[in-house]
């Protein structure tokens, strides 16, 4: 009888054992992968602004750029600009699923890319959307919204590329224009 009390003591000390060295396992593994790629990509944020010139005429020929960008009008930074201090032991915040494109104006989804970035609108009937811009590496991004129209522009160095979506007394379309600045 002592030898089988001796080996029921030694298979829950070993159960014990196990079973706390698997639970300091996940938790250290766990610990470690949070916030990482493993999380669902984020959604860049778009500055709600409304600044810029009050409409598009309908004189102004196709390729013709809206205007220059008004001084109120504040850069997004661009993914990946900031440098982590070697002294940076906090893990990145948790990222947060790509918000879905609204369903109500029953229009669709299109993605324009561009040597600067992407810009992606819901475009429908009557009006447009912009659903989501993403800069490319090393290229600073701006949005511009008014009620006919959205602009996104994507600058580095001497180059300026930018998406209008236009929608004035027509059905929306998009035009990308770029230039030297």
């Amino acid at each position: 009888m002592s030898r089988m009390r001796r080996g029921l003591v030694h298979a829950l000390a070993w159960s014990l054992a196990t079973g706390a060295a698997v639970t300091l396992s996940w938790w250290g593994v766990h610990t470690v992968m949070a916030g990482t790629v493993y999380d669902p990509p984020r959604a860049l944020p778009i500055p709600s602004g409304t600044s810029g010139p009050a409409e598009v005429g309908t004189a102004a020929s196709a390729t013709a750029p809206v205007g220059p960008p008004p001084p109120t009008a504040t850069p997004t930074a661009t993914p990946g600009t900031a440098r982590p201090t070697k002294a940076a032991t906090t893990p990145p915040p948790r990222r947060t699923p790509t918000p879905k494109p609204p369903a109500s104006t029953g229009g669709s989804v299109k993605s324009y890319g561009t040597d600067g970035g992407r810009a992606v609108f819901d475009l429908g009937p009557s009006s447009a959307e912009l659903v989501n811009a993403t800069p490319e590496a090393g290229w600073q991004m701006q949005v511009w919204k008014q009620p006919t129209w959205i602009r996104v522009t994507f600058t580095k160095d001497s180059r300026e590329i930018s998406v209008f979506c236009l929608w004035h007394d027509t059905a929306p379309r998009v035009e990308i224009d770029e230039r030297a600045i």
